[in-house]
């Protein structure tokens, strides 16, 4: 379950990654399986090879993406959802969900 952004932000994530852009949508979130985590990142592109590719660099493996309604995404949680932020430069997603 989803919180804490707009529709807005939802709709310009998918549009990104409808048009193969490597796109980022962090949130707040609850899953029980996962009861530490409180916020997830959602690194999408539709070009699956694409994300692939990305993905290989944070040596994240194909099999770990998620294809929910034609939004081919990984999902990031804990420390690599943190490293991955710094990496790609996206400071302000890690200052707006308080994860530094």
């Amino acid at each position: 379950m989803a919180f804490g952004l707009s529709k807005e932000e939802l709709k310009e994530w998918k549009r990104n990654v409808a048009n193969g852009e490597v796109a980022f949508l962090t949130h707040y979130w609850y899953d029980p399986r996962f009861p530490q985590y409180k916020t997830v990142t959602k690194a999408g592109c539709r070009d699956v090879a694409k994300l692939v590719e990305w993905g290989k660099k944070y040596n994240f493996k194909g099999e770990w993406i998620h294809d929910r309604e034609g939004y081919p995404h990984f999902d990031l949680l804990g420390n690599e959802q943190v490293r991955v932020l710094k990496s790609e430069g996206l400071i302000s997603h890690l200052e707006r969900f308080k994860l530094i």
